[in-house]
């Protein structure tokens, strides 16, 4: 087994210079998130948990747009490893296409029937009719925020990780200026509430955008070439579908679970109090895997560019299970610091402040515990499925190890626990997290077999 790792002077330096901007990424998106969470959790539980029920349905849209970002990583990243920037650019032409079509159907959707779709999310039509009005302008956000979405993923495959940091940076902070402003009605602004905090999410994300427009006219790295990206030719469309569309079907498929995960704690008998709960937990558990995803993200482009530049197997396969190895030992250590934060930050402060008390704070320890506890397991599995597998363009299998523990074993435990037997917060806790306890020793399996490796590049025009 090669030592490729090793035999790379500031190899580590490496991973964290590439890790670092998107880790800083991540945590600006998902403190987004939190502030949101925050300021919503101020109008009162209700109108946290109808916020939490319209996010739902908008949560298989985000997974969409990573899953079409990732798709056009798996070939920019090897492109790029060849520096065939003509390319990249019509790899971007294609997935902005289809990127644009998918989350404009999602948008209109939403627009038209909000409440038709909130009712289907939880057994409390009172918080369909609180959530609506939300759900009806969020969708359009993520339009503009798949297409910036997109021109970050080409300038994190060109190793440009700290482009997103700081578009997504500008847009959070705008994001939280103006949820100020609109939620509860400050500066002479009207008191919109829950309506306040997704049209402040659209502007915000409308700027994010522009932005992108304009880095993209000048950059130098990946200069846009118009010809290209507008003509992407059929072999780039057929290139395209073939490793993108499993790993957007994945994430798709992937939200949609996690949606359905969300209607189950929807459907229980304090469906309120489990929804608000999970609503917070939810934003701490992702901030604890930032670092996680950052390392996810950094993996797939190393191992992308590794095997576009014609590396050996026994190079690619050492330098994938480092990464995992290295991978694993972070997510430990986080883990035992979120862990030890649960009883003298989470429970006498945090929980307090989101309006979380009695049931609710009961549900939300559970909940964090067992999250935290996970976290290792999370983020081997993140970096096996986002990073490793996709980007050795192993497509079909990494869509088959993310989606048969969650559809086959962690959905239908959650459901018979949550709602056929009823039983307390926290075996729902535990039956929430045995996805992630059967998904990473079979991703490991599937790496160590060397079999995942492939080229996706070769014979291009």
């Amino acid at each position: 087994m090669s030592t490729y790792a090793h035999q790379q002077p500031g190899f580590y330096r490496r991973v964290w210079k590439l890790s670092l901007p998107m880790i800083l990424q991540n945590l600006i998106t998902f403190s987004l998130g939190l502030i949101d969470t925050f300021m919503v959790s101020q109008l009162g539980n209700e109108e946290m948990a109808a916020v939490t029920a319209a996010n739902t349905p908008a949560f298989v849209l985000v997974s969409i747009i990573f899953g079409v970002q990732s798709g056009l990583g798996i070939l920019a990243s090897q492109y790029w490893g060849k520096h065939d920037v003509k390319n990249i650019n019509r790899a971007l032409g294609v997935a902005t296409t289809l990127g644009l079509a998918i989350s404009l159907v999602f948008a209109l959707a939403f627009f038209f029937a909000p409440v038709q779709i909130m009712d289907l999310l939880s057994n409390r039509h009172e918080l369909s009719l609180l959530g609506a009005p939300y759900l009806r302008w969020i969708g359009f956000s993520f339009v503009f925020n798949m297409l910036s979405s997109i021109y970050v993923s080409a300038q994190r495959s060109v190793e440009n990780a700290a482009f997103g940091m700081k578009v997504f940076g500008f847009s959070t902070v705008l994001n939280t200026g103006l949820n100020y402003l609109l939620i509860f009605g400050k500066c002479g602004f009207p008191a919109l509430g829950v309506e306040g905090a997704a049209i402040a999410t659209l502007l915000s994300r409308f700027a994010e955008f522009a932005i992108c427009v304009v880095c993209a006219l000048r950059s130098k790295t990946v200069p846009l070439d118009a010809g290209c990206f507008l003509r992407p030719g059929r072999d780039m469309l057929r290139r395209y579908v073939k490793y993108s569309s499993p790993v957007i079907l994945n994430e798709m498929a992937w939200g949609l679970g996690a949606s359905v995960q969300t209607i189950i704690l929807g459907y229980t008998a304090v469906s309120v109090e489990m929804l608000a709960a999970n609503a917070v937990v939810g934003n701490l558990t992702r901030m604890s895997l930032v670092v996680c995803f950052g390392l996810g993200a950094a993996t797939g482009v190393i191992v992308g560019k590794t095997i576009g530049e014609g590396r050996s197997h026994d190079e690619v396969q050492g330098l994938s299970l480092k990464l995992m190895h290295f991978t694993l030992l972070v997510g430990s250590c986080i883990a035992i610091f979120a862990l030890a934060l649960v009883p003298v930050l989470f429970v006498p402060v945090a929980f307090p402040l989101f309006k979380l008390f009695d049931e609710s704070a009961r549900i939300a320890t559970a909940l964090a515990v067992a999250g935290f506890a996970c976290v290792p397991l999370q983020a081997c599995a993140i970096a096996a499925v986002t990073g490793v597998l996709r980007a050795g363009g192993d497509v079909t299998w990494a869509t088959i190890l993310d989606l048969a523990p969650q559809w086959l074993a962690g959905l239908p435990l959650t459901a018979l626990v949550a709602l056929v037997l009823q039983w307390g917060c926290w075996p729902i806790a535990i039956a929430m997290q045995v996805e992630c306890a059967l998904k990473t020793p079979l991703c490991m399996w599937r790496i160590r077999s060397g079999k995942w490796i492939h080229d996706v590049t070769r014979a291009t025009q």
